[in-house]
């Protein structure tokens, strides 16, 4: 059995929308777009160091896995590329478009039974980035084992949270912290 990691960057208020672009996601008029950008130069490093060393599948909503294949693929010597560019991409939709990106596969209808069945298989760790709507439901359904945050000095105000309201009580437990030289604070938290 393989577990769930969700690797979200949030700000001091919650929000996870659109970190890195300022077009990235303007749903519900947010404006506050690219508010990490300023940041990437400290936090990337521990990002690779900490969260993507080892090899990983990813697991995507299906927007976010049409903005990193927008970019990823096209990206050379850079370790991070090469990583999700091997890696076996999950993507819950019910498009029927193609996956543009190498090793894509569609997760579509009863997602708690084929969600479930992904983490009963062997393999590497399920890695979500971004995602919101996806972690919303996996939240709601208590099926991330572990949330790998990045906090960043920043306070949008208003945005998607990464805990929306109306989110179910569940215990956590704090397993790794460390600061970046920029202000930016890693949290890696474990269902408790």
């Amino acid at each position: 059995m393989r577990d769930i990691a969700a690797l979200t960057f949030v700000t001091l208020d919650g929000v996870m929308q659109a970190p890195s672009m300022p077009d990235e996601d303007r749903s519900g008029g947010f404006d506050q777009g690219g508010w990490a950008a300023p940041y990437w130069e400290g936090v990337m490093e521990q990002v690779q160091a900490e969260a993507m060393a080892e090899p990983y599948d990813m697991l995507f909503g299906r927007k976010t896995f049409d903005l990193f294949a927008g970019h990823w693929p096209d990206v050379e010597d850079n370790p991070v590329a090469d990583m999700m560019n091997a890696a076996r991409k999950y993507v819950v939709t019910s498009s029927t478009q193609p996956l543009a990106w190498s090793n894509a596969q569609r997760v579509s209808g009863d997602l708690v039974k084929g969600i479930s069945e992904l983490k009963s298989r062997e393999g590497p760790l399920l890695q979500i980035h971004g995602s919101w709507q996806l972690l919303q439901f996996l939240i709601g359904q208590r099926l991330i084992d572990e949330f790998r945050l990045w906090t960043f000095p920043v306070i949008a105000g208003s945005g998607k949270r990464l805990f929306a309201d109306g989110t179910m009580h569940q215990d956590l437990k704090l397993t790794k912290t460390a600061p970046c030289s920029n202000g930016a604070i890693m949290s890696i938290y474990r269902r408790g």
